[in-house]
């Protein structure tokens, strides 16, 4: 009976190895790709470091041969002559904020929701032309905005849309980039029968799309929000915006690097406020990002 148990025993042990097996990788190689992702992390750290650590340098460090990657004598003073400069500007300070915040905002809402709204259409319904359609929006990625850039001032000053914030909003609405991710994204993480199963209850195309299509996609419509509040934060506007009134925060700031050496200081501080509001985006967001950027290539 001993010697049965004891084989029974062996072939419980046999059986949990087969049926949970270890990890493919050995620990030396598990060892060896975690340092190397170390290394990458490390060299894709180094600007922001580099961007931080500037803006707090006084004018000696920011002109030292060989440069210092850190700062060893910290001073606000370079966010100092920011406040001093922009105080002595002729628009308030607070003008700039809004008009960045008023174009960002608006711009990002409207483009999420006609990016979604056309790519649920697109994607989850039949109609004639769909294909080309589909076809038309990809081919639209290959053209940068400097391809487009004459045709689009063109129209905008045909329909009165120059130097006023529309001018800024409204070709960012209407970008495809967007689209194309919401679209791949709808392809691969929506089946079908579930929204067949919503109709067969009574539901509404607009409640299906509210209450199940837009919940299900939201690491797609994030990624749009953090790229969206990037590009738009970004934006300069300094050849269809000319009122001064009307100009965004990042041209402001931009115009106090052209001030010569003795504002590099301001101009390093300006540096790290433009990169902090996209930053805070993506690292609220960032775990939805990575799940849209694994599963949007993906096809049923």
């Amino acid at each position: 009976m001993e010697q049965a148990k004891q084989i029974d025993v062996k072939k419980l042990k046999v059986s949990k190895k087969v049926f949970n097996p270890g990890p493919a990788r050995s620990r030396t190689g598990n060892v060896i790709n975690f340092l190397f992702l170390c290394l990458v992390g490390f060299f894709m750290v180094f600007p922001l470091i580099f961007i931080v650590s500037n803006a707090f340098k006084p004018m000696d460090e920011l002109f030292m041969f060989p440069q210092k990657m850190l700062v060893r004598n910290p001073t606000l003073s370079n966010f100092t002559s920011i406040s001093i400069l922009m105080s002595s500007s002729w628009v308030p300070f607070s003008r700039y904020i809004f008009n960045t915040l008023f174009v960002t905002i608006v711009a990002t809402f409207f483009h999420i929701l006609l990016a979604s709204l056309a790519a649920y259409v697109l994607e989850k319904r039949e109609f004639p032309g769909r294909n080309f359609m589909s076809q038309i929006i990809v081919l639209s990625l290959m053209f940068t905005p400097a391809v487009t850039g004459i045709p689009n001032y063109i129209i905008q000053s045909k329909l009165g849309m120059i130097d006023t914030y529309w001018v800024l909003i409204i070709p960012y609405i209407g970008s495809s980039m967007g689209l194309y991710l919401m679209k791949q994204f709808m392809s691969s993480s929506i089946p079908n029968t579930l929204l067949e199963a919503a109709r067969i209850d009574g539901a509404s195309e607009l409640r299906i799309f509210t209450r199940i299509v837009m919940p299900l996609v939201k690491p797609a419509w994030l990624t749009m929000l953090m790229t969206s509040v990037q590009s738009m934060w970004g934006m300069t506007g300094n050849t269809v915006i000319f009122s001064e009134a009307k100009k965004p925060l990042n041209y402001a700031l931009s115009q106090i690097g052209t001030g010569g050496v003795a504002r590099q200081g301001a101009a390093a501080a300006v540096t790290l406020i433009m990169i902090i509001p996209p930053l805070l985006v993506f690292i609220l967001s960032q775990s939805r990002i990575l799940d849209t950027m694994a599963s949007s290539g993906i096809k049923e």
